[in-house]
């Protein structure tokens, strides 16, 4: 569409402001930076520290101590290292967001102090005036020469500084999960909105605003620690409550259920989607024969197939995917009165995925895409959001469904059971060390606090082992609660001694309970402590599945039939090509025939794009499942939470060539960053592009090193020299072409419409009907261009162009 009707642009910025603009854009990404500082407002704090750091690396022409690290006389003197004095702490901080204080994280460190005693301030160090040292507070004389007998003689064994230096390199790391390895995390607060003492006596929900500090870590599943950040794959959303009671942590996925019903087959399900172990491929993914083979000879896995190939395994960001409890809880209040519970974590952003094809190439132009995308709106004051909404019925209703609510590949429709909003999670502080905090930060399942229960889902119950038992090998020993970040900020009193690694100094001779020489302490809480909910239990011990667990598609059908005709679409395609990688026909034939008990339809297709018939349909494990209460929800659909419909932390890409019409770009780029986007300036290289009127423009990224799946939206500027010379390279086409077939914003100013004919791009969709992403306007019409174009970005995606295959 044309953004018509037309209106006078605002007069561009003047030289000073593009400057200015050019320092708040460039100080918003981590992925590039310009050729040349520009000056910062003085009101944006990123900009500021962007060019703190670079006058401060400016203050190092060169070392000025290398020519004294030769001779022997310099042997004997050594001179003392090159300093220089940061403009603020901020220049050398690790976050701009250290300032966001809380009883977990405490306050900004004091430059120049390792404290030690508090929250996580005691441990946070600064080396600013600091002279090196050894790990026993040795001051090194010299950091650039190991000990030896002679200039040209033999290193001596006696050097103790590169023995240590050398020895803690060699053990740095540290065994990685072997599941969700590969994760990112930040700090933030819970708020309730409300009292839910009615319901439970957890510390969280106790009174209206309440606030309780959080840690919360991301993550994939399949992949190892260096793998990449946009595979196809659940995704982990593990919170970590520091409440005042102790330790909850809420360790769930961005989807409601899972592959397995019993924890017995938790290591069968992981061994077959790991690498296959003959060869070691494929790394992060699950398109290979293993792990086919297992979940086609496993049904129950069907529903969580169903989401897993749907866009929910490639969420556009963090910061834009649900999260879930995964499994039923039990809340109990301070009387005893028991309810169950399913979480639920909604994006205040809305709920967003990325398509495959950009997935996939994202995973070569960016390893570290989410990771970056969560630091980088955290570090700019673009907190994420989400909602905490609980379903919560009775053991009675729960009895009634035609489903168990104990069985972890089942969801509650919240047709049945309405998500009731109870408080907010903000995350509002990056970690100030990706190893000590988000590495080293232990969840564990069982780790719960009075009000919050478990029930007997035999998933979970394995849960409760597994993440204990495994942290105890990959962080050293039992001690790994003392660690800083997964240190509580509760009082920890006990008996436990001893263990690896261990912290605590403890005063006195007892350690048992009871005692008397030491007054009795500590001593047990009483009811004023943890209490399991007293279910009663009356059964023979057998191992077995309940025959509402039979039931292995009702809710796969339900979740297709939920989807919109485009997700709908995207399944289809995921399976066809998960399935095509599989080097197995049978395993595919089974996969099929498991596939026709969801849908015939969603069958059908998926074998056409096999070239294989569709077969028989696989035999139920219960012949008549009981009638479901819902069979389509609309709120299972990503589409049904859009968000605001704002633009901010969304990344435009703005080409430019030498010869461009640069004041409709600086308009463009004054709009875009008033509304929070990211205004990137691409250009052929990096620093100066000469403009049509005289002005110089700073490209900040280049074609080369910010490939178009790193956008959200597209802006072609005017100029006919500039279209020229973008018309002449191949990566103009490319990134026409990408944004175009993800479905994103184009607008393209004056000339540059000649550039979208060239790559075959129409105004109009397929059907006829005018595409609502594909803008065009002249260049003085930039300020109306601006605000129909941020409206068009604001949509996301627009999938009416959406074509399987695709049509450009």
């Amino acid at each position: 569409m044309s953004t018509s009707p037309p209106s006078p642009s605002s007069p561009s910025p003047s030289p000073a402001a593009a400057d200015a603009m050019t320092a708040q854009a460039a100080g918003r990404v981590t992925h590039t930076g310009p050729a040349h500082p520009s000056t910062a407002p003085q009101d944006d704090a990123l900009a500021g520290k962007a060019a703190g750091v670079q006058a401060l690396a400016a203050a190092f022409p060169h070392n000025t101590a290398k020519p004294a690290e030769f001779g022997h006389d310099s042997a004997l003197q050594p001179v003392e290292g090159q300093t220089a004095q940061p403009a603020s702490p901020d220049v050398t901080g690790s976050t701009l967001t250290e300032a966001n204080a809380s009883a977990k994280t405490g306050a900004a460190p004091t430059p120049g102090e390792n404290r030690a005693g508090g929250a996580l301030d005691r441990v946070r160090a600064d080396a600013a005036g600091r002279v090196l040292t050894t790990n026993q507070g040795v001051p090194v004389a010299d950091n650039q020469n190991s000990l030896k007998a002679g200039l040209r003689g033999p290193a001596l064994l006696e050097d103790f500084i590169l023995r240590e230096k050398i020895t803690h390199f060699d053990h740095e790391r540290i065994p990685e999960r072997i599941v969700h390895a590969r994760g990112s995390g930040a700090h933030g607060f819970f708020e309730a909105y409300d009292s839910l003492a009615r319901y439970t006596q957890a510390a969280p929900f106790q009174a209206a605003g309440k606030v309780t500090p959080v840690f919360v870590r991301f993550s994939t599943v399949a992949g190892e620690r260096g793998s990449v950040d946009t595979p196809r794959d659940v995704r982990g959303f593990a919170v970590k409550f520091y409440t005042d009671e102790g330790n909850w942590d809420l360790v769930g996925n961005n989807i409601p259920v899972f592959f397995i019903q019993d924890a017995m087959k938790f290591p069968d399900l992981v061994h077959a989607l790991k690498p296959e172990p003959h060869h070691g491929m494929p790394q992060a993914a699950s398109a290979h024969d293993t792990f086919w083979d297992f979940v086609s000879l496993m049904p129950e896995s069907t529903h969580m197939l169903m989401w897993a190939m749907s866009d929910r395994a490639i969420p556009r960001s963090y910061r834009m995917m649900q999260g879930f409890g995964v499994h039923t809880f039990r809340l109990v209040n301070a009387e005893g009165g028991s309810h169950f519970v399913k979480f639920h974590w909604s994006p205040k952003l809305g709920t967003h995925s990325l398509v495959w094809d950009e997935a996939a190439k994202i995973q070569g132009a960016d390893n570290d895409y989410h990771r970056r995308d969560l630091w980088e709106a955290i570090e700019a004051g673009e907190y994420p959001e989400w909602e905490l909404g609980l379903q919560i019925f009775s053991e009675a209703q729960a009895e009634a469904f035609s489903f168990d609510v104990l069985d972890a590949t089942k969801i509650v429709p919240e047709e049945l059971v309405p998500v009731t909003p109870v408080g907010r999670m903000v995350l509002n502080r990056n970690p100030d060390n990706f190893f000590a905090e988000t590495e080293q930060v232990a969840f564990c399942a069982a780790h719960v606090i009075p009000g919050i229960d478990f029930t007997n889902d035999p998933l979970l119950a394995g849960r409760i082992h597994s993440y204990v038992d495994t942290q105890i090998s990959r962080l050293g020993g039992p001690n790994f609660h003392e660690i800083p970040i997964n240190a509580p900020i509760a009082q920890v009193h006990n008996n436990q001694r001893d263990g690896l690694h261990r912290q605590a100094i403890h005063r006195g001779r007892v350690a048992y309970e009871p005692n008397s020489i030491g007054g009795g302490c500590p001593f047990q809480a009483g009811a004023r402590g943890f209490m399991s909910f007293p279910q009663p239990v009356q059964e023979d011990k057998v191992r077995g599945k309940p025959e509402k667990f039979a039931d292995h598609y009702t809710q796969a059908s339900l979740f297709f039939a939920s989807q919109t005709p485009v997700e709908q679409q995207h399944i289809v395609g995921a399976f066809r090509f998960e399935l095509s990688k599989v080097t197995i026909p049978a395993i595919r034939e089974r996969m099929l025939a498991s596939l026709v008990n969801v849908h015939t339809d969603l069958a059908a297709q998926v074998a056409a794009g096999l070239g294989m018939a569709v077969p028989a349909p696989m035999p139920l494990a219960l012949e008549n499942p009981a009638l479901p209460e819902v069979t389509a929800s609309p709120a299972l659909s990503l589409t049904a939470r859009p968000g605001d419909g704002g633009i901010r932390t969304r990344k435009i890409a703005l080409l430019a060539a030498d010869g461009v019409e640069g004041s409709s770009l600086r308009v463009l780029q004054q709009a875009l960053l008033a509304a929070g986007a990211v205004p990137v300036l691409v250009a052929p290289r990096l620093g100066a592009v000469a403009a049509s009127d005289g002005a110089t423009l700073e490209a900040v990224a280049t074609m080369e090193n910010s490939p178009p799946v790193l956008f959200d939206a597209l802006v072609l500027p005017d100029g006919e020299a500039a279209v020229a010379t973008l018309a002449a390279l191949g990566q103009t086409n490319e990134f026409i072409v990408n944004q175009y077939r993800h479905c994103k914003t184009i607008l393209a100013l004056g000339a540059s419409q000649s550039l979208l004919v060239a790559a075959g791009v129409a105004q109009q969709l397929p059907s006829g009907d005018v595409d609502p992403g594909v803008l065009t306007a002249s260049a003085n019409t930039a300020t109306t261009a601006a605000e129909v174009f941020i409206a068009a970005v604001g949509q996301h995606r627009h999938l009416q162009r959406d074509m399987d295959p695709p049509v450009v």
